[in-house]
């Protein structure tokens, strides 16, 4: 019987998160009936840039609203050209960026109001990718304390992670180190088709 993990829904994920959603044992509900909380993930994602680690953040509508499903994105900022430059700029020199440049910015190529669909896309065209697939469900309502495995506070984007991931050569790894757990994109353009095989080696301290 498979392990029933509720997961929020990010954009361009850490690569901990990949790892546990695309682990065959579960089965993965993903949440859209939170109260949207702020400076994590879902609308923030971590890239490794010339001068270290690089947050991406989308901004968001400040309309009263509160609900993952109900968050709406704001584009009085060109914020996707913005993330756009700053990962090509980040990755171009990687082995296997060449190879997903395109699927990686057709993310940006259009205006999606809904910040939970636009993270959606990003799943997606991750998946399509790694060319694997994961089905999934979203949830119907929310649940403070759920019987599946309650991820939705697991994975900070103020904290180190707290998973186990060996090293890998990053691009400006001489410079910094290596940094782990940042956006799958980072692991993607440095080590392109051993990603599955990777992600299946990361544990949880």
């Amino acid at each position: 019987m498979k392990n029933k993990i509720l997961l929020p829904i990010f954009y361009l994920p850490p690569i901990s998160w990949f790892s546990t959603f695309l682990d065959g044992d579960n089965h993965i509900f993903l949440e859209q009936f939170e109260n949207f909380p702020k400076q994590t993930y879902r609308n923030r994602t971590a890239i490794y840039g010339a001068n270290g680690k690089l947050p991406l953040i989308i901004p968001i509508k400040h309309n009263g609203k509160r609900e993952m499903k109900d968050i709406e994105i704001s584009y009085s900022e060109d914020w996707q050209k913005l993330h756009w430059k700053s990962i090509k700029t980040a990755y171009q020199s990687t082995p296997y960026f060449e190879f997903y440049e395109d699927r990686l910015k057709s993310i940006f190529d259009e205006k999606i109001s809904s910040l939970l669909e636009f993270n959606l896309k990003t799943i997606k065209v991750i998946l399509q990718i790694l060319k694997t697939e994961k089905d999934f469900q979203l949830t119907e309502e929310y649940i403070k304390t759920p019987e599946s495995q309650d991820l939705r506070e697991q994975f900070s984007a103020k904290t180190e992670s707290n998973y186990q991931m060996e090293a890998y050569y990053q691009s400006f790894s001489d410079k910094y180190g290596f940094i782990k757990d940042l956006s799958i994109l980072d692991l993607l353009c440095n080590i392109g088709p051993e990603s599955m095989t990777y992600m299946k080696t990361i544990k949880l301290n």
